[in-house]
């Protein structure tokens, strides 16, 4: 890897910023390495591509990567040793973008989100082309299957983009995640069962993947946990990101590593955004890792879907607790639990395993949304389906480009008999490692130590004896019911015993002046069956010279909302929002009633609340000397002011 480093400074450095190395760099090696791979092959692809041509086949594509031996191939008839000889600039760069013309179009996807034909004219100007060629084709830069194998090649490109990142952390970490993160959230989704998964055929899949790194790191641990039981299972790698370059990036990455096949799974650019173009509508999978975007606007996404409230995706109206129209749209200026939501529509369903999900949110997807809200409605749909395993804390300064708290969420649709109706939090927010030099915000690592004491925490769920470090709770301690407490409109002047117009009720409102000790005024009386039920609001009133059941008009200036646990305790009262407002509200304002039409259930995790210790106070002692220090201090200075010393 220091070798194409090097190319760089030697090469590119007065041409570009060190920022921009990547955009040569990172095609060029894929060319290179491309380019070694098909040189056997090479005369059986132009035989191929000859005779296909001369019977007139349009669709070449499974013949010609026949011919290479490979999921990808080359038909220009040009090899970079030829171009290496090629001495007149001008002719170097036609040759080397028919060159570029004469890949399979999986490669042309690579070529084309790296936008690496931009950086052409310049080069040639620069009379740069022709360097770079013959740096990489240097005899002791090896790139050839023969020099480096696929994983060897894979972790290099892996290195280079690393490198580039952390040159350039401010704009690459959005679609960089650390590799100590990703490690964890694997080891997350998988240990926990990995005794129990049996040899097979698996799918994962990223909704969010950047530059792929999620991805393989799954495959490894799967593979390498699997096979630590004496199971054999291979994978199938899908992804999709919108950003054209990381896209290019993870495309090629697997078709460097040899797995050409993956790379034909995975979508990008700029027209796949995943919420408004999901690539893989309908499918499902066994494993999904995700590291959304958060705090980024999706108004463009949610336009092209419709508008907020036209979208019909059935990823995000779904039917829940008999809603088959409940809404699991969130604001468009965060969208990060709608790719959440992605995920989850993905779920297996008929299998034994079904599905395991681990998702990186920042801190406001535990309690951002009102109730009723998408953030809330998304909270509550997922814990009332019992998915949620468990949250997982990390430290602050783990990714490159924040220094914000996040979180890891743990979800699984076949949750073990233990963890059933329950959540387990985990503060892992001390168990870090602190780097010796900050890659961008990046300060602190989670080494292999921390991540074991994450996972020995997760596995011994309600056992764990660190209870400042680990809880478990029941799925609705964290939900709660927001009730609207109204109060009645009371305007001076009123006849207590009429009825009220809608358009009298303006005018009063408009004119009439209000006043405390005025009756309440009545804007409804219900049929003469009715019966009182004065905490939602259905009072006793004489209209006419009849008893009836009437309602007030609330004051829009006194109304309130409380929020009631869904845990509240009923004692001696219907229900435990019975027993709130008994205590809470009633005595305080004895003409409230709860507008229970307006009641609705949210859901919010507050790790805050749950891991929040006091700092201890000082002693009485200890202020008191702090006091005689200042007021030393003080005389000492005065004294000096005065000209006494």
């Amino acid at each position: 890897m220091a070798l194409i480093w090097n190319i760089a400074d030697d090469v590119l450095r007065d041409l570009y910023v060190r920022g921009k190395y990547r955009d040569v760099i990172l095609p060029f090696t894929v060319l290179r390495r491309l380019d070694s791979v098909l040189g056997p092959t090479r005369d059986a692809v132009m035989a191929m591509k000859e005779m296909l041509d001369g019977a007139g086949v349009a669709d070449q594509d499974a013949p010609l990567r026949d011919a290479a031996k490979q999921d990808f191939y080359n038909t220009s008839g040009f090899s970079l040793q030829d171009l290496r000889h090629v001495s007149n600039s001008t002719r170097l760069r036609q040759n080397f973008e028919a060159y570029l013309d004469g890949f399979s179009p999986n490669v042309q996807e690579i070529i084309d989100n790296f936008e690496f034909r931009n950086q052409l004219p310049r080069l040639t100007k620069a009379d740069a082309l022709g360097a770079l060629i013959e740096k990489f084709l240097a005899p002791d830069l090896d790139l050839s299957p023969a020099g480096m194998d696929n994983h060897g090649m894979g972790t290099v490109f892996e290195e280079l983009v690393r490198r580039f990142n952390e040159e350039n952390n401010e704009e690459a970490g959005e679609h960089w995640t650390p590799r100590d993160a990703v490690r964890l959230m694997t080891r997350l989704m998988f240990e926990p069962i990995a005794d129990t998964i049996p040899s097979g055929t698996y799918r994962l899949y990223d909704g969010a993947m950047g530059t792929g790194g999620m991805l393989t790191v799954a495959e490894e641990t799967l593979h390498q946990l699997t096979e630590s039981f004496g199971k054999k299972v291979s994978t199938h790698l899908y992804g999709q990101e919108i950003n054209a370059e990381t896209y290019a990036i993870a495309k090629a990455d697997l078709i460097l590593k040899g797995d050409g096949k993956a790379a034909d799974n995975i979508v990008g650019g700029p027209e796949f955004s995943t919420l408004s173009n999901d690539a893989f509508a309908g499918q499902e999978f066994d494993f999904m890792l995700s590291n959304p975007p958060y705090g980024k606007s999706w108004k463009t996404d949610q336009d092209r879907l419709g508008g907020a409230k036209k979208i019909i995706d059935p990823r995000f109206v779904v039917t829940h607790d008999g809603d088959s129209e409940y809404s699991l749209v969130t604001r468009s200026s965060d969208g990060q639990l709608m790719f959440l939501a992605n995920l989850i529509s993905k779920m297996k369903q008929e299998t034994e395993l079904g599905s395991r999900i681990a998702s990186v949110h920042n801190g406001s997807s535990l309690f951002t949304g009102d109730a009723g809200q998408g953030e809330s409605n998304i909270r509550r749909w997922i814990i009332e389906n019992d998915w949620l395993e468990a949250i997982v804390a990390l430290p602050l300064k783990m990714f490159y480009n924040t220094g914000i708290a996040t979180y890891v969420w743990v979800l699984s649709n076949r949750k073990e008999d233990r963890r059933k109706g329950k959540v387990q939090l985990i503060d892992a927010t001390s168990w870090f490692t602190p780097l010796r030099k900050n890659l961008g915000e990046k300060g602190v690592e989670v080494s292999t130590t921390d991540a074991d004491r994450v996972l020995e925490a997760f596995k011994a769920f309600d056992k764990y004896e660190d209870t400042d470090h680990s809880k478990v709770f029941d799925g609705v301690d964290f939900g709660y019911r927001k009730i609207t407490v109204e109060r009645p409109l009371r305007i001076a002047g009123v006849d207590p015993h009429r009825v009220y117009t809608a358009k009298e009720i303006k005018q009063l409102k408009d004119d009439g002046v209000r006043d405390e000790s005025a009756p309440p005024l009545i804007r409804k009386a219900l049929p003469y069956a009715a019966t009182p039920d004065p905490l939602h609001g259905r009072y006793e009133a004489v209209i006419d010279g009849r008893a009836r059941v009437v309602e007030y008009e609330p004051d829009a200036e006194l109304r309130d909302t409380e929020q009631v646990p869904l845990t509240e305790p009923a004692g001696g009262y219907a229900d435990g929002i019975e027993a709130f407002f008994r205590r809470e509200v009633e005595p305080y304002a004895t003409d409230a009633w709860i507008d229970d039409l307006k009641t609705k259930i949210g859901y919010e995790i507050s790790f805050t609340r749950h891991f929040y210790k006091p700092a201890p106070m000082r002693t009485l002692a200890e202020i008191q000397a702090d006091i005689r220090a200042l007021e030393a201090e003080t005389e000492d200075l005065i004294a000096e002011i005065a000209g006494e010393r």
